[in-house]
């Protein structure tokens, strides 16, 4: 799968998504777009999964009819997010166009 991360999207993920090839919005020349038309460059680009923090993109954005598949992650900060790894990594894999899912992290 082709996947894009977000802005604010933990880079020290990206070995960790094995088999699939992942790009930053910086380096598409997107990290100006905002949600709406991120979601629509990365479509028309191909992309299969949007992964992101942005926690309010399903209230922000018609989701519906959308080809690209979003997976939001709970925490953005790469020390917090590290003991969870394998369930961002669960979520992608199993992530399908059009489909929205939160990797949910509790802090203690």
């Amino acid at each position: 799968m082709l996947i894009l991360f977000d802005q604010a999207t933990p880079v020290p993920i990206r070995p960790y998504l094995e088999g699939h090839t992942v790009r930053t919005a910086a380096q598409q020349g997107w990290d100006k777009l905002r949600n709406g038309d991120l979601l629509t460059a990365a479509e028309q680009a191909g992309f299969d999964i949007l992964l992101t923090t942005d926690k309010n993109m399903r209230y922000q954005q018609n989701l519906a009819g959308r080809k690209i598949g979003i997976v939001v992650l709970g925490q953005q900060q790469w020390p917090r997010l590290r003991p969870h790894i394998q369930r961002v990594i669960e979520a992608v894999n199993v992530a399908t166009p059009g489909s929205y899912r939160e990797v949910d992290i509790q802090l203690r």
